[in-house]
């Protein structure tokens, strides 16, 4: 009879590849997800590419220390957490644990019923935490109205608040769906203006002909059709912000009334002979590279400097995957009421599949897919089929029966590994394997590294 996997992943890390071993199957037998790490180095992109509940660390080891992850862990992962391990025992190593963050302290050697003992305090601690923040409407994973606990979306937050604080012109770069609108929105409404107008413009879905008149306004028979004066979206934002997305598809002759009004701080409607006056914070969005576009002479470098006094580059979904259950199961929630239908349920391979897609449309494409299970399926439970046929692995059209067990076990792990662009983690998680079982695989079939 095989054990149900628990819902806690556990990290172990740990130099000696025995003390790692010997953790692995001690845990992995009462049925957690292990993931192992031979030092601080390898341990931080498995914690930022995984959701990780339990740290178990040595103190001491080549490069950082255990205390040194600890710190890290305390300061960026506040739903982890921390167990020390050490063959050093000392009443300052302990005190220095404790106060770093660790939630529990062990000798070596210790034995099995220490560690689960020190285990399941630790994981008991984590699900009274997350009782308490589900039943407080402030949560950690949400910012801004915005959705993640990894390192780059942490990194998001504390810009928006530090650009909030200042009027200062802000452009805001990333691809397509990762929520550039979202990020104006944070720090309009985190800023001083919040009670005075947000004025979104999608510069790329005006044609050219009509874009000045737009922004800028007309009067009265400045061309046919214009019956009557009318404010541009420059006037309408006075005192509050204008959020120019796709600001990278207006034109050289755009671009230049726009560098007068950041510099002026006037507008000059389309047929008038006097410019207004306005206050008005800018801030812009592209998903293109300005620096190139103004190396190819596509964009003013004046604008781009003008624009560019902070940048925000918002993060691919592909480069924060850790945030990915918690943006499936938002969307669920969100569309299960919409449509008054059960939330979805999503199984651990299901999350691994989609932590392991590419999100050429990033969070946008997330959502919609979400969406989209939501209407399509009849039942609560995800699986595999239920996903888009792009983020299933492919089967062969003919089943050859005449290949050797390493054979496809060799083809198996390849595509895994072409499935989530080399990232051995993520590999190792659809697999069921740990990462030093993968490395040896790998090894063994002369794989690509």
């Amino acid at each position: 009879m095989t054990r149900k996997k628990s819902k806690y992943t556990i990290l172990v890390v740990d130099d000696s590849p025995n003390t790692r071993e010997v953790l692995r199957r001690n845990l992995e037998s009462t049925g957690f997800i292990v993931l192992t790490a031979e030092d601080v180095n390898e341990a931080v992109p498995l914690l930022n590419d995984n959701p990780v509940d339990l740290v178990i660390t040595d103190l001491k080891m080549p490069g950082p220390s255990g205390i040194d992850l600890i710190r890290y862990v305390h300061e960026n992962f506040r739903r982890t957490e921390i167990i020390m391990i050490t063959g050093y025992p000392t009443v300052q190593t302990a005190v220095d644990a404790v106060k770093s963050g660790a939630e529990a302290y062990l000798s070596k050697p210790f034995t099995d019923e220490e560690l689960m003992d020190a285990v399941n305090q630790s994981l008991e601690k984590l699900s009274r935490k997350k009782t308490e923040e589900v039943a407080s409407p402030a949560t950690s994973s949400r910012e801004f109205g915005m959705i993640g606990e990894s390192v780059p979306m942490k990194r998001i937050f504390e810009e928006i608040s530090m650009a909030s604080g200042t009027y200062a012109t802000v452009l805001i770069t990333g691809e397509s769906g990762t929520g550039k609108e979202l990020v104006a929105r944070a720090i309009h409404y985190e800023g001083k203006r919040a009670s005075s107008p947000f004025i979104p413009v999608n510069c790329g879905g005006i044609p050219e002909s009509l874009l000045e008149s737009e922004l800028f306004g007309h009067v009265k028979g400045a061309f046919t059709g214009a019956t009557e004066s009318r404010a541009g979206f420059f006037q309408a934002a006075d005192g509050g912000t204008i959020f120019l997305d796709e600001i990278s598809e207006t034109s050289l002759g755009m671009q230049v009334k726009l560098l007068r009004v950041l510099q002026d701080k006037e507008v000059l409607m389309v047929g008038a002979n006097n410019p207004r006056t306005v206050d008005v914070r800018v801030v812009a969005a592209t998903n293109k590279n300005l620096e190139e576009l103004v190396k190819k002479g596509i964009f003013r470098e004046d604008l781009y400097y003008r624009l560019n006094v902070i940048k925000i580059i918002l993060p691919p979904l592909r480069e924060r995957t850790g945030d990915i259950p918690l943006l499936a199961r938002h969307f669920a929630k969100k569309y299960a009421g919409a449509y008054d239908k059960a939330e979805l349920k999503f199984t651990d391979e299901v999350l691994a599949t989609m932590e392991g897609y590419s999100w050429p449309g990033n969070v946008r494409e997330l959502e919609n897919i979400v969406q989209r299970i939501v209407v399509m399926s009849r039942n609560e439970d995800v699986k595999i089929a239920d996903l888009p046929e792009m983020m299933r692995f492919s089967i062969p059209n003919h089943f050859r029966c005449d290949r050797t067990l390493e054979e496809v076990e060799r083809e198996h792990i390849a595509k895994v590994l072409q499935l989530v662009n080399g990232n051995k983690s993520k590999a190792a998680r659809i697999l069921n394997i740990d990462r030093k079982t993968l490395r040896d695989r790998i090894a063994k079939y002369q794989l690509p590294d």
